[in-house]
């Protein structure tokens, strides 16, 4: 019986070697006999740098403005638009406990947190901050935010703390940017924000708190504003930048060169296939399975048929793309061919880039879904089904 194995996106060769090997020796030890041809396609197919990386910003050091450190800070609570309220609540009140509070009286931090309480949820359209919501993209998340801050943990700690106004003060600005961060957070990509209108609704919503975020200096300024710059400053995020453009530019890249020029690939695979001594094996791998599912479906559609024992994709999108109507082997919302091969499809749950084949082809007898569990999270799932003996195991059941 003969075996050929299609690797996936972003494999170059030592890689390949290695994930050859696990594929090779679980095929054997269900097929003593079998031959295991590699299908490495990186080197000729795959996408690579061409100018060095010319195209990134930040991958050659280059001058540039003074770093900024309120971006930096931004960059922080668009993480955890939390971590504010929570220094706040570490640092506790400015102000020494004299013993001599008021029984029935209450706190500064008390009056800030009955204060967003009686925000209202719903805003007058042409209230100023109801406005601005909407021109920046964030209407759509400010209920969601006052609830999350006035319920938050966070915010709670640091009304305990602000016994008195200064500390308040920090109060007002820090759940004003907590509930900006909220949203922002919420609404990602969607957001159409400059750093003005940003800072306009801090104060807008600071002054609904019962103070102002203008000329208000915090402490917690000094606490995260250090770690802010250090880690989320633009010359960092500009190598970080360039650091991932390297390193993905071959995964990434390979789906975007398939999906431009994929023929050459499919005409690669179509050589192999052809020129094996008896129908094989094939199996792919992630963009291996979308290239194979393409290269078999146009030839069954255009006669004659290559001739293949059994399909088998393995953590593959194949029917994702068929279902936004991207593969090339079939137009949008077509069935398989009638000489398709058979087709296992096999998929972790814990493997994002792994789909389901069977609902997309309902009724067709030829395709098989089988999941197996690595027990492992994603990315390092993507690449576990190598070392799983049911994996191997399916693939003999469906050849007896």
């Amino acid at each position: 019986m003969r075996f050929v194995f299609v690797h996936g996106t972003g494999v170059r060769r030592e890689r390949f070697e290695e994930l050859f090997a696990l594929v090779e020796a679980g095929l054997l030890k269900e097929f003593p006999k079998a031959e295991v041809e590699r299908c490495y396609w990186g080197a000729e197919f795959g996408a690579e740098l061409s100018a060095g990386g010319a195209s990134v910003p930040g991958m050659r050091p280059a001058p540039g403005p003074e770093e900024d450190p309120e971006t930096a800070e931004w960059l922080l609570l668009l993480a955890d638009p939390l971590c504010e309220l929570r220094v706040l609540a570490e640092l506790g009140t400015e102000a020494e406990d004299d013993g001599f509070a008021l029984l029935g009286t209450q706190s500064p931090g008390e009056n800030v947190g009955d204060a967003l309480r009686a925000l209202p949820a719903v805003l007058a359209p042409d209230d100023e901050l109801a406005v601005l919501l909407r021109e920046t993209g964030l209407a759509g998340g400010y209920r969601n935010a006052l609830w999350t801050v006035e319920r938050s943990d966070e915010f709670h700690a640091a009304c305990l703390v602000a016994e008195d106004d200064a500390t308040a003060a920090e109060l007002r600005v820090h759940a004003g940017r907590a509930l900006v961060a909220v949203m922002l957070a919420e609404a990602r990509d969607t957001a159409l924000c400059t750093d003005a209108e940003r800072d306009r609704l801090v104060d807008l919503l600071s002054e609904r708190l019962g103070g102002t975020a203008r000329g208000v200096v915090t402490r917690t300024a000094g606490v995260l504003s250090r770690l802010a710059q250090r880690v989320a400053t633009q010359s960092f995020l500009d190598r970080k930048r360039g650091e991932v453009t390297s390193e993905k530019a071959s995964e990434i890249g390979d789906i975007l060169r398939y999906q431009a020029r994929g023929e050459h690939l499919r005409a690669h695979l179509e050589r192999v296939i052809g020129d094996s001594p008896e129908p094989p094996v094939v199996i792919g791998h992630s963009l291996g399975g979308i290239a194979l599912v393409d290269t078999l479906a146009l030839a069954a559609r255009r006669q004659p048929p290559l001739s293949v024992r059994l399909l088998v994709t393995v953590g593959s999108q194949a029917p994702f793309l068929h279902e936004l109507g991207a593969l090339a082997g079939l137009e949008p919302g077509d069935r398989l061919p009638s000489d398709f091969p058979q087709w296992l499809n096999i998929y972790d749950r814990r493997d994002v880039l792994s789909y389901l084949a069977e609902p997309v082809f309902p009724g067709d007898g030829r395709v098989v879904d089988h999941e197996v569990r690595s027990g492992m999270p994603f990315p390092v799932s993507h690449s576990a089904y190598w070392k799983l003996p049911p994996v191997f195991e399916r693939i003999a059941e469906a050849l007896r």
